[in-house]
């Protein structure tokens, strides 16, 4: 009897399953009529208050599963909605420089679990043919997990279906002063061996040093959480974003949120290029 009820349950989750991968697949066919948005980028807030609802700890010891782990999951779903959807670029904020000044035990916490993640992240993504990249300062991280975000790097660099940019120990002002750092010692390099006679220093060659070089500007912004600002993230990319903030918490984050940004970006995506011609 326990079998069959067993089997019964699962013939069920199946159907179920079944039925909402046809739904969604009707929805995104739906969508596919208008402008699908290049490159999504996701500030993820709210995993702390999402983990104060569920009485999470830090480390997940409560309920089997922490906020860390929540979260991580709700980026690998976007990540596959996305590129069902032909998203190409996926950008994720992480964590930020600013968050090193957060309790000694939540950043460790963090670091171990990011870590475990990185070695996760490395069998879906190949099974995804999703290529990695990691924009930040990495040399605030420890040899291990830098290490392991190198060798991801490297592992999925010739993917090309997919783009996740991970955003780890990065702000837009960080990045900003790399890239007019390595501008200039470039340009300094190029004078002294006189193979450049210009000593300006062009917007492509900042642009290029940019951590976030790898991919063009986001379409749409998106941050959960409620807030309405972009805490220091892709201050330079973001002048032409589309910018989408809801009320849901990271980890809670489902397909619906997704379809209503895109549906906002398609309504607004005339008015844009409209006034971009202005210019033009």
């Amino acid at each position: 009897m326990e079998k069959e009820v067993m089997s019964s349950l699962k013939m069920a989750g199946n159907i179920l399953c079944s039925a909402s991968s046809f739904i969604r697949k009707c929805i995104f066919g739906v969508l596919r009529l208008g402008p699908i948005p290049n490159h999504i980028a996701f500030i993820m807030d709210g995993n702390r208050r999402y983990a104060k609802k569920q009485k999470l700890s830090h480390d997940g010891a409560a309920g089997g599963g922490g906020r860390y782990d929540a979260g991580f999951w709700a980026l690998m779903v976007m990540l596959l909605y996305c590129q069902e959807l032909g998203v190409k670029y996926i950008t994720a904020y992480a964590f930020s420089i600013d968050n090193f000044k957060r309790k000694p035990e939540e950043v460790e916490s963090l670091m171990a679990s990011m870590l475990e993640k990185f070695h996760l992240l490395d069998i879906l993504v190949k099974r995804l043919a999703v290529r990695v990249h990691f924009a930040g300062n990495l040399e605030l991280l420890s040899n291990e997990l830098r290490a392991s975000a190198m060798e991801l790097t490297e592992a999925t660099a010739a993917y090309s279906k997919s783009v996740l940019t991970i955003c780890f120990a990065y702000t837009s002002r960080d990045e900003i002063l790399h890239a007019v750092r390595e501008s200039c010692e470039q340009k300094r390099i190029d004078l002294e061996f006189d193979t450049d006679d210009d000593d300006e220093i062009k917007l492509m060659k900042v642009e290029k040093n940019m951590y976030m070089a790898v991919a063009p500007d986001p379409d749409i912004i998106k941050r959960t959480g409620g807030e309405n600002r972009l805490s220091n993230f892709l201050l330079w990319q973001s002048c032409w974003s589309h910018l989408h903030s809801m009320w849901v918490l990271w980890p809670e984050i489902g397909v619906w949120n997704l379809v209503f940004a895109i549906l906002n970006f398609q309504r607004n995506k005339t008015y844009y290029i409209s006034w971009l011609n202005k210019f033009n």
